[in-house]
């Protein structure tokens, strides 16, 4: 029997007391690498009672010794970096050097929460009236939570909980079930920065966890990462529940490829984009559109891909690792398979992927489909694999139209040598996240990640100044000084005009 991974409640790794428990595996073996207790209601409770006492003594805490505790963990994350790495793998299967930058995107945010300070200033305008000054001040709103996948256990907990907490709130963190352990190590290191017991808490479970949060009267905001179901369900449940909800959905990512493009740099991206990580990241290229004779080129394509294959994390020849669980590669199968009886041309199909000494693992090969259409199940659906669909057109107009069309909204790119091309895409295209020869264009965070559509439910988007106001309330403060108003001066009506 393995070890049970525990709770972090009140400031301390606490044994579970459920008995639902789930075996988290390795995908790459099937080896149970540890039990993971479903907290219970009380539990639930617990961590939240906490997170609220706690929220009332740490908004007071002076915004530069929050950004000190950032910098502080920042460092301590950097120094641990290929730790942090190493277990990321083995609970996920990515390769190590994905792990290694799932790690990297996750400190840059760190970075970015220790210049609080300034995200936080507000406002001031004198004499807005008669001897009448006006100021904002930016303040924290309480307690929130997080729920978030299993994709990038690293990476989405740190574009959370840090900027929350640096901005005065305390924050309940409900990571996903299948790769629990990074997100332990993340909390871990946290306190080990001066983290103040109860700032942050870490609950384990799935959908009854995720509903108690979300019901919760005692919790502010809920920030969630998933797909377009369950993103669906978050957001309209906590709406209903009087939270602010920032939800992250699906996508159906599309990169167009004109015939000026530079052909190399073409096949490279695509190659990168749509089989990096497995394919499981919602800003993975799944569709190239090909313009006129840039079409020509996927053959060229096909052999790129068919160059490239998984393996366990620390193969250093491997591209990519395995699917999370068994039933993610079963899913992949199917629309695969679907993809064919639907008349998709299969141009190389990773099915039957096999990686020598690890019978066990989730494998799927690179697979590629050209004469793909929009009515297609394979088009319609986020595949979530290696699988790279492709389409063509006659023109620039048509791939806009055809990407428009589609529900979803979070990335897309193209590939041109033309800067009147590249700004009509930009302009025209209704997707929130824009690469010009760039084929996944997530920002830094001092910018936000804004995926629009059905890829996004909520009003203010994760990370960079979106985020602190996702995270804080505005006070508008008018202050009149008279200095020779007699006793009992009745009240004046203020002219703004």
């Amino acid at each position: 029997m393995k070890e049970r991974l525990p709770l972090f409640i009140g400031g301390e790794f606490v044994a579970g007391e459920s008995h639902r428990i789930l075996a988290v595996t390795n995908p790459a073996t099937q080896e149970v690498l540890t039990e993971l207790p479903f907290a219970t209601q009380e539990e639930i409770d617990r961590a939240v009672a906490s997170a609220k006492r706690t929220f009332f003594s740490w908004r007071e805490t002076p915004v530069p010794e929050r950004a000190r505790l950032m910098l502080r963990y920042q460092h301590l994350l950097k120094e641990h970096q290929d730790d942090i790495a190493r277990v990321l793998s083995r609970e996920t299967g990515k390769i190590f050097s994905d792990a290694q930058g799932d790690v990297w995107r996750g400190i840059e945010v760190v970075e970015h929460a220790c210049n609080i300070a300034s995200l936080m200033m507000g406002e001031t305008a004198e004499n807005v009236g008669g001897r009448i000054d006006t100021c904002t001040y930016t303040q924290p709103i309480g307690v929130c939570a997080g729920i978030t996948p299993f994709n990038f256990p690293a990476m989405i907990p740190l574009w959370m909980f840090p900027l929350a907490i640096a901005c005065g709130n305390t924050f309940v963190l409900k990571p996903s079930e299948h790769d629990p352990m990074t997100p332990n190590l993340l909390a871990e290191l946290f306190v080990e920065a001066g983290a103040p017991e109860g700032v942050l808490q870490v609950i384990h479970g799935g959908r009854d966890q995720v509903d108690a949060l979300l019901a919760h009267p005692d919790i502010r905001a809920i920030s969630f990462v998933g797909s377009l179901p369950v993103a669906r369900h978050v957001y309209r449940t906590g709406t209903q529940h009087l939270k602010r909800v920032q939800a992250m959905s699906g996508a159906k990512n599309h990169m167009v490829v004109m015939p000026d493009a530079n052909r190399e740099r073409v096949i490279r991206s695509l190659v990168g984009a749509s089989c990096g990580a497995a394919g499981q990241r919602c800003m993975a290229i799944s569709v190239a559109v090909f313009v006129g004779d840039a079409a020509n080129w996927i053959p060229d394509i096909r052999n790129a891909m068919a160059a490239v294959s998984p393996g366990p994390w620390d193969d250093g020849n491997a591209a990519y690792g395995p699917q999370i669980n068994p039933e993610a590669k079963e899913r992949i199968l199917k629309l695969i398979a679907d993809g064919k009886n639907e008349g998709a041309d299969c141009l190389l199909d990773g099915s039957n992927c096999r990686v020598a000494g690890y019978p066990e693992g989730n494998w799927i090969g690179p697979t590629l489909f050209s004469k793909v259409s929009p009515g297609m199940r394979i088009y319609t659906e986020e595949i979530f694999g290696p699988v790279l669909l492709c389409a063509q057109v006659g023109g620039l107009d048509e791939a806009i139209r055809i990407i428009n069309a589609n529900p979803y909204g979070n990335g897309t790119s193209i590939f041109t040598s033309s800067g009147a091309a590249a700004r009509k895409f930009q302009h025209e295209i209704a997707v929130g996240q824009v690469g010009i020869n760039i084929p996944i264009p997530v920002p830094l965070p001092f910018f936000s990640f804004t995926g629009w559509r059905q890829s996004f439910f909520g009003d203010q988007h994760a990370y960079g100044k979106q985020a602190v106001k996702f995270y804080t309330e505005t006070k508008t403060v008018m202050a009149r000084w008279p200095d020779d108003a007699p006793p009992g001066e009745p009240n004046m009506t203020i002219n703004l005009a």
